[in-house]
């Protein structure tokens, strides 16, 4: 704790030290409140201990770097390499979107988010927001707000003691944030001429890269993807159907469910851009770049994923994926990640079953690839 207080960077006004003792002392209440005790307890203490010291040297990618912290200083404490490496799962688990595979890391995720249901939670988003201009992740308070929205809409806590104690002071503050956002949208003007430029560019820049991503890589060497697109594949693959009117089939539904959970201009321009791509893969031809598998799956990952992530930074999207998993995550008790993670095991099985393990096994290093491109 010492190293945290000294030798983080002043800037840091919310994953600072205090934040790391909030977290700590949270996580033990949730934990002692659960019955759990002993060495499990001591496992979570230490894990909420490290879970930002990867702020130290970098604040992107500050998981893996507090892993590394954690590699380097617990073996002295007489800490095992089973023990270490749960505590490094329990870390990466607190990436956002959090995915908690143990009991405990439920604890951690809980305890790292424990002030959104709070009275302080103000106190908290300003610090936040402050933070997050100075790395660039927003600009505007208008923008935070919107960012809050979202996530706050779509947060669900792990362990009982959690959502009983911050449930319901979490979803009076979500309400209070849609006001407010509301509040600027109606005040807001319309999308500067620049603004609405540079979003057409990036939308038919990212269509451009995942057309020649799916015409140049994926379908002449019968590749999959995850999500949305890979099942628009399976299809086409399997009754070889267009798979222009499959992506678009496929979306239309999505769009549909979004325009009234996500926003009216978030499904305006999705379906445009879906359209677009359904246009640019008719006027593309079948290509086939190489026939090499490995770069197949890296570059028509990469490929694809840098498309979705520049029509992703327009406001829209070409994969509902996540709309069709935040419409089920109301209605089930899974998360996002898990209804996401099932669709995709779905798909990649499928493929094992109708077109060998080989081919199942490098369309997951296309999705995977694909998505760390979309990062």
């Amino acid at each position: 704790m010492p190293k945290l207080e000294k030798e983080l960077p002043s800037w840091l006004t919310y994953h600072n030290a205090q934040h790391t003792k909030n977290v700590i002392e949270a996580a033990e209440h949730l934990a002692v409140t659960e019955n759990v005790s002993g060495r499990d307890l001591v496992i979570l203490k230490t894990a909420a201990l490290f879970h930002d010291s990867g702020f130290l040297e970098n604040h992107q990618r500050h998981e893996e770097l507090s892993c590394q912290f954690a590699k380097k200083y617990l073996p002295d404490y007489e800490y095992n390499d089973e023990e270490i490496e749960l505590i490094c799962s329990m870390i990466m688990a607190t990436r956002l979107p959090q995915t908690p595979k143990e009991e405990l890391a439920k604890y951690l995720c809980d305890a790292d988010l424990y002030y959104l249901g709070t009275e302080e939670y103000d106190s908290y988003a300003k610090k936040l927001f402050a933070e997050f201009k100075k790395t660039g992740f927003v600009k505007t308070n208008a923008e935070w707000q919107i960012k809050q929205a979202d996530f706050l809409a779509t947060h669900n806590y792990f362990t009982p003691t959690a959502r009983g104690e911050r449930d319901l002071l979490k979803k009076k503050v979500l309400q209070k944030i849609k006001s407010s956002v509301k509040t600027i949208q109606s005040h807001s003007h319309k999308q500067s001429l620049r603004e609405s430029v540079q979003d057409t560019i990036f939308i038919v820049c990212g269509v451009i890269l995942a057309s020649l991503a799916l015409k140049g890589f994926l379908v002449p060497n019968h590749f999959f993807d995850g999500g949305v697109t890979g099942l628009s594949l399976l299809v086409h693959e399997i009754y070889h159907f267009n798979l222009a009117i499959v992506i678009v089939l496929f979306n239309l539904p999505l769009i549909i469910i979004s325009y009234f959970s996500v926003g009216k201009v978030f499904a305006y321009k999705t379906f445009i851009s879906v359209i677009l791509l359904g246009v640019a893969l008719v006027l593309v031809p079948n290509l086939a770049l190489t026939e090499d598998k490995l770069l197949i799956s890296i570059f028509g990952g990469v490929f694809l994923g840098v498309g979705v992530g520049l029509v992703m930074r327009a406001g829209a999207a070409l994969d509902g994926i996540e709309v069709l998993a935040l419409y089920t995550l109301k209605r089930t008790s899974f998360t996002i990640t898990e209804i996401i993670m099932g669709i995709n095991i779905f798909i990649f099985t499928i493929a094992a079953m109708r077109f060998g393990v080989e081919t199942a096994l490098y369309s997951i290093l296309t999705y995977f690839a694909a998505t760390r491109s979309i990062d």
